[in-house]
This record gives C-alpha cells, structure tokens and sequence, in this order.
C-alpha cells in the first residue's frame, strides 16, 4: 500500500491528527539530546533502552489500530511484534523484559523509520472517513494515553541508566526544579461520604471507573511535600537501623539492599562524599538540595518515614477526595505520592474486553497505588482520578510522600 500525506478531511479529524503528532514527536524530543549509545543500554530487568520505548509505542498503534482497521496495510517487519510486545499474550510472544537490552538490531535508525511508516498509515486512517470509526477514535486516544505514560517511563529509565556510571553524567535533557509548595497548609476531609472515581466525557483508564461512594473517616493531609531535609532527620536517627519503623517486607528488603547495594540507607539517587550529601539527576550529580521534596522513595521508605514522625499515608480515596475539596492539593504536581491503597478493582469493575483488557485489570494484585502526578507526566495526561500503581518495593520512579493524620 502506497502512503502518502494528505489534507485533513474536517476539523475534528484534523484536531486529532495534530494531537497524535504532537504526542508522538514529543517521545522523540525526549531523546533528542541522547548520544547514541544511550539508546541501546538497559541498566537493571525493570528499566528499558530508550530505543525499546521508541519501537513499543510504535507496535501499539501498528498491533491494535492499523492492523485490525486499516485495509492492506503492510507490517514494517513481521519480526517487530515479538519483539516489542510488552505483556500483551492475547496478542503473541514477546521478548522478555529483562533482555532487552541484549538487542543491539533493529537499529535506532531502522526504527525511527518504523515509527514515520506507522505514522504515515495513522494519518491515513484518521483521515478517511470509510475506516475511521468511533472504536478507532477510541484505540488512538488509548494510544496516545499509552505513549503518554512510556514519556515519563523514558525520563525515569534514562536517570536510572545514567546513573549507574561511575561517575557523574548530564543527560542533556532540561528537566524542571523540584521545589516543595511553601504551603504549610492541611486539607481536612470531614467525616462523612464521598464519590470517587471517574465521571464525565475525559479520557480515563478501565481501573479509574466505575464512579462510586465510599465512607471516609475525618482526617487532616498536608498540602506540602515531605522534603530532603525531612527525610535526613529520619537517617541522621537511625531510621535504616531501626526495625521498629519499618513493615515485615520492608524491614527484610533493608536487610537485603544493605548487603547487596553499595551506599544504601538513603533514598534511591542519594550518595554521600565527607559528609556531605548529593543527588544525582538527569543534569548530572548535584548537592543535595534540603528545601526540594524528597524522591524515589518506595512504599517501605514512605511506611517507616511516617511511622518516624507519628504520622501515616493517605488512602487514595482521601488524596481523590482532597483534591475535590481543595485546588491547591491537587495542583501540586510534582511527584507521585504514595498512598496506603493496594491496587484492587473499583466495586463493580469491568475490565476492556479483547487483547486491550490485560492494560491494567491483570496488575491488581501486590501492588499499592500512587496519586497525583510528577514533574515529568504531561499536563493532558494529568486527572485527578489517576491510578498509578508499582509493587512496594520499586523507587525509580518519580515517587514522593505526603502526610496524613486522623482527626478525632
């Protein structure tokens, strides 16, 4: 099938066509000021090569939109779907996590082509009325959430490379201060019953619905971030030598982290050097900075920083109910924040039939939920309903904390 560019057929069509180029050209300026060889590497089984990112969010719209709804359209490589195909098993094989960083073909190059091939054949779709239906519409907008979503997971996979150098690296990407609201502030949620949960004609994924009640004791949260130099306070005491402040799990990961990780005891990215403390981050290795909000915690570090200060999580119904009664909770978008919620269906949760239902619905097991937002998750991919979810244990990701405490 021969593709080439044409004229938008009428405005709605021509809106999406623009969206879906602004949001895929954008994966690509995040790795704009990468050198080469920074596309290619994999540093621990839970990150991916950039280059990985690039090809998968490409497989996702060539495997649910254009093969299914696009007549005659050629593969770009037979081969791309095994490799590229992230955990979808309704769809195929695919290669596994852990090895991607074994795969020194496809080239960057080959794939950047197979990203403007799919493109191409995207355009067409969007722009001929006989294909483009409203199941279509639909995928592209999952599509483009999705790509959304591998944007932060490329900031976040690209530090975490960086970062196992043995000595400091600046990525070349502008990345924005980290600053913790001045707000000395606390949202109190009086007792009473609230709806949480998705509503209205925005996008949101099958695990944010159905809308629904749910009664919620009185409690206060703050509106400002835990910082650096809270967190120092609880290492300075001896936070990572006291059983007493972490959970079960959390106290045997500290035991296996400090006999496994050099310079551990500190929050992820963390180093010390004669006794003075820095971070690293995507501009290189800088002092650490006490004022800006702490990041990378996991959920354990989170657990036993609050038990340290007589404090605890929000549910992620309390963080969902906050940000409805108060803005300035939910406009602080600056990290993930932890909440003491395992990641479980809604009540009367319906997972997206076909290959698109194992998205989210088969992850609700072990795994706890984070709310907001971070630095680095673009602004219309930002809802109040979000439901980010990582097992307790992870701390690469932008993850911060905020405090709650009950009212009686």
């Amino acid at each position: 099938m021969e593709i080439s560019k044409t004229e938008p057929l009428c405005s709605e069509e021509s809106s999406l066509t623009k969206k879906y180029f602004e949001v895929r050209q954008y994966t690509e300026e995040i790795c704009r000021p990468l050198a080469i060889e920074d596309y290619v590497i994999q540093s621990a089984d839970y990150v991916s090569p950039p280059k990985w990112h690039l090809a998968h969010t490409t497989w996702f719209f060539e495997c649910f939109l254009l093969k299914p709804y696009l007549p005659k359209y050629q593969e770009f490589d037979d081969k791309y779907s095994h490799l590229f195909n992230s955990y979808y098993k309704s769809v195929g094989s695919h290669w596994k996590q852990s090895q991607r960083g074994c795969l020194a073909r496809p080239t960057v190059e080959e794939i950047l082509q197979y990203r403007y091939h799919v493109d191409a054949a995207v355009q067409v779709l969007l722009e001929s009325p006989s294909y483009c239906s409203d199941k279509v519409l639909s995928i592209v907008e999952v599509g483009l959430h999705h790509e959304q979503q591998h944007q932060e997971l490329l900031l976040m996979d690209i530090l975490h490379n960086l970062s196992c150098h043995p000595f400091s690296v600046n990525s070349g990407i502008s990345i924005k201060k980290l600053e913790a609201p001045k707000i000395n502030q606390q949202v109190v949620i009086p007792e009473g019953l609230y709806s949480v949960g998705a509503v209205g004609s925005g996008f949101a994924y099958d695990n944010e619905y159905p809308r629904h009640k749910v009664h919620l004791r009185a409690a206060a949260l703050d509106v400002h971030f835990v910082t650096n130099g809270d967190y120092l306070k609880f290492i300075e005491f001896g936070g990572y030598e006291n059983h007493s402040f972490w959970l079960s799990e959390g106290w045997a990961w500290v035991e296996q982290q400090t006999s496994s990780e050099k310079g551990f005891k500190c929050p992820l990215y963390w180093s010390q050097k004669k006794g003075e403390w820095f971070e690293f981050s995507l501009t290189g290795e800088q002092p650490l900075n006490l004022e800006a909000p702490v990041a990378h915690l996991n959920f354990y570090e989170a657990f036993a920083y609050c038990q340290f200060v007589g404090a605890r999580m929000p549910t992620e119904q309390e963080w969902e109910v906050a940000a409805q009664l108060n803005p300035k909770y939910e406009s602080q978008k600056v990290l993930w924040q932890w909440t003491q919620s395992s990641y479980l269906p809604y009540p009367g949760y319906e997972k997206q039939e076909g290959a698109l239902g194992e998205y989210n619905g088969k992850f609700m097991s072990s795994q706890m939920v984070l709310r907001g937002s971070s630095w680095a998750t673009p602004e219309s991919h930002e809802r109040t309903t979000y439901r980010n979810f990582y097992y307790p244990s992870q701390r690469w990701m932008f993850s911060g904390l905020r405090l709650a405490r009950d009212l009686k």
